[in-house]
């Protein structure tokens, strides 16, 4: 694993299916101003040229927020625009082909569900992190499995590596799930749909040095 562990943890970004380039740049921006630590690049409506466009520029900026950008799904684009790693769900490959292919100093995160034994095996195999999820309702994921306080908790016990919590965290109940355990929260919508980016990231921040501070 060629991560330190605390290069997951606070507000981890997840961008939202946008095909305009300049809006999303301008969003991500603003997101990293007010303190995002981690970037997804997350595009399931783009062509193959357009996230390949996009994973650039936001590899650019990532780069002038020292802040690493995480591929979803895809350790072909992570591999082609030098990301700082891949975050592979259920049918995106393993850890070990993501590790042979991207080499051992990149992230690789790891979408566990509601399942803490799939965590388990995941960091066996040498995963940097583990999100679970989803927390809350979902409008991205509305079908998504839904995962409780209780397993945050257990897999706090259990695990020893980053724990990044995803599905429907706002800034109204995230604080619940940093108290349970999680080191990040992934959001897309309560940060890129906010009226105002820029103040939800440094809410969310805000959250995460509140948690620190009472530790």
């Amino acid at each position: 694993m060629g991560m330190p562990r605390e290069a997951i943890s606070g507000l981890y970004a997840i961008t939202p299916d946008e095909q305009d380039t300049g809006s999303l740049l301008r969003r991500a921006r603003l997101a990293l101003q007010g303190g995002a630590r981690v970037l997804q690049y997350r595009n399931k409506r783009a062509s193959s040229g357009l996230r390949l466009e996009q994973a650039i520029a936001l590899q650019a900026l990532a780069g002038e927020f020292a802040v690493p950008l995480i591929i979803n799904d895809d350790m072909a684009l992570a591999l082609e625009v030098g990301a700082a790693g891949v975050h592979l769900g259920e049918s995106d490959g393993s850890v070990p082909a993501a590790r042979r292919l991207l080499g051992p100093d990149k992230i690789i995160g790891v979408s566990c569900y509601n399942r803490l034994p799939l965590a388990s095996y995941a960091e066996a195999e040498g995963a940097d992190y583990v999100a679970f999820g989803a927390f809350f309702a979902s409008g991205i994921k509305p079908a998504a499995p839904v995962a409780t306080i209780a397993l945050l908790h257990e897999a706090r016990r259990k695990l020893d590596l980053p724990i990044v919590a995803i599905g429907g965290i706002t800034v109204e109940n995230g604080a619940q799930l940093f108290r349970a355990g999680a080191d990040a929260l992934a959001v897309i919508s309560a940060l890129f749909a906010a009226d105002d980016v820029l103040l939800a990231a440094r809410q969310f921040a805000d959250m995460n040095l509140n948690r620190k501070d009472a530790t």
